[in-house]
């Protein structure tokens, strides 16, 4: 069963734009220019019920454009949507009360409140019942492991603190849908893996379906067994994140462990050489020459070991991005 259908979903907009200098400003107000922007540009898919997809492309894709329209904050100018059999535009009470969407550079918490302050109202606005207020906020509560922090001011909390806040918040109500938009942003590390940890939980407790957009490659390959790719306002694919590798992935990392020196030059002439550091040496190749690198390593080179890996999901993607090599 489907929760999110999306059918040739369009959204543009028309942004003025002004020439430099006084010249250009007098000129604006006798005549102003629009250059039309397809923020999203005919796009479809499904997701089915307890999904967790990553949503994912470089900056003014159309990935938060797309989440406020299924989320209903924006409009689109034609498509088909649905969302839990809601057209989320329309702003039904029964529908707002079955999604949420967190946007990690947008703060719901009341800043000079106590984060427990924003959920007991949330739990009204929601029309959340008492028992069941309770259960879900010890749930979360627990999981994110912050009890010691509810009644001190949002303002004094730290930046991953007030994340997992804002998380407790948006699902207070036990929402079926959840929209995250960046909700690692600007978290160190630790904090990154413990939002990561709690987001994979949920979605297993609660069959939740979830899109998750992030810049951080870690998000969606810890979390997302299935990505969607926008570019320009298009789809450019939609599969497993394997996938992506072996239809992108156009070098291979052979590693390589000496059993004694050789000369750089001598590393060079057997292939592309990434990183000599004694005693190892990281091959960078073309995948049609894994085979040939490989044997001339295995005869020419003292080894001692050998692995060859795939490049980095996140050199890929950034590979794909930057060659629009899309195929």
């Amino acid at each position: 069963m489907n929760t999110i259908e999306v059918s040739h979903l369009r959204k543009f907009y028309s942004v003025f734009k002004k020439e430099p200098g006084v010249w250009g400003s007098l000129k604006s107000v006798f005549k102003r220019r629009y250059e039309e922007v397809r923020a999203v540009d005919d796009i479809s898919f499904n997701i089915k019920e307890g999904e967790l997809v990553g949503f994912i492309g470089p900056n003014g894709a159309g990935k938060t454009t797309t989440l406020k329209c299924l989320s209903g904050l924006l409009y689109p100018d034609s498509g088909f949507v649905s969302v839990l059999g809601f057209q989320p535009w329309q702003r039904k009470p029964e529908f707002q009360k079955q999604f949420a969407l967190v946007m990690g550079q947008k703060n719901q918490l009341w800043w000079d409140l106590p984060p427990m302050e924003t959920f007991l109202l949330n739990k009204e606005i929601y029309e959340v019942p008492d028992e069941q207020f309770k259960k879900t906020l010890e749930e979360l509560v627990e999981l994110l492991e912050v009890e010691d922090i509810l009644k001190i001011q949002t303002r004094k909390l730290s930046l991953g603190q007030r994340m997992k806040c804002e998380l407790i918040a948006a699902l207070i109500h036990s929402p079926k849908v959840l929209f995250l938009d960046e909700p690692t942003i600007g978290l160190d590390v630790i904090m990154q893996k413990k939002i990561r940890d709690f987001i994979k939980e949920y979605n297993q407790r609660y069959q939740a379906t979830i899109i998750l957009t992030s810049h951080y490659m870690g998000d969606v390959k810890e979390l997302c067994q299935r990505v969607l790719i926008i570019d320009k306002g298009q789809l450019v694919f939609d599969g497993a994140l394997e996938k992506i590798v072996k239809k992108y992935a156009e070098h291979k990392l052979i590693s390589v462990v000496l059993s004694e020196k050789v000369s750089l030059e001598k590393l060079k002439q057997i292939g592309k050489v990434d990183k000599y550091d004694y005693p190892k040496v990281n091959f960078r190749i073309g995948k049609k020459q894994t085979s040939e690198i490989t044997s001339k390593i295995l005869e020419e080179l003292p080894i001692v070991d050998l692995n060859i890996e795939e490049s980095p999901i996140e050199e890929i993607i950034r590979d794909l991005f930057t060659k629009k090599n899309y195929r």
